[in-house]
């Protein structure tokens, strides 16, 4: 019994191998395209965020910002750093 297929059985011209080779290949290509915009996307973030240290005032007033310190605390460690 034949399939009909002639002399590639349908697959194509190098079989079910030739078919899994272009799912990897372009599965490969479509995730270097979704890595390169993500590091083009955020590439211009990354400095800004490093920036240049906070001054120990800075520091300070975050701190008593977010409540870590009291209000008598934050002005006695204010006077010592000026």
């Amino acid at each position: 019994m034949m399939h009909g297929g002639g002399m590639m059985d349908g697959w194509g011209m190098m079989g079910p191998a030739m078919w899994i080779f272009m799912l990897l290949l372009w599965g490969f290509a479509i995730l270097g395209l979704v890595c390169a915009v993500r590091w083009l996307a955020t590439r211009g973030k990354v400095g800004k965020e490093q920036g240049s240290p906070a001054s120990p005032l800075d520091i300070l007033k975050a701190r008593y910002a977010k409540g870590e310190i009291g209000k008598e605390e934050f002005e006695r460690m204010k006077k010592d750093l000026e």
